[in-house]
């Protein structure tokens, strides 16, 4: 994994504990249910961020390996299946 892409995901992957320890005490201290919705989806689109960090890391540097190798195929393969993993959280 690149070193500059590793640092933003741990970074943002530590934010979002936080986040998610705040719902979870939200939660616990019985909140408003449209508070906790809106942190809620604060996280998933956190988590979504740290997705495009991690696809921007794979493409350039498996993909990329992979068409320089000969694996075009299965480099085709790989982006088609991401490309239908977000097609679903639409």
């Amino acid at each position: 994994m690149k070193a500059d892409i590793k640092k933003k995901a741990l970074r943002r992957l530590s934010l979002i504990r936080g986040q998610v320890e705040g719902v979870r005490k939200m939660v616990e201290d019985e909140r408003y249910c449209v508070d906790i919705i809106t942190q809620s989806s604060a996280i998933k689109e956190a988590l979504s961020g740290v997705e495009d960090l991690l696809l921007q890391n794979h493409l350039s540097t498996h993909v990329i390996e992979q068409m320089k190798n000969g694996k075009g195929i299965h480099a085709t393969e790989e982006i088609l299946k991401v490309y239908r993993l977000a097609q679903r959280k639409k």
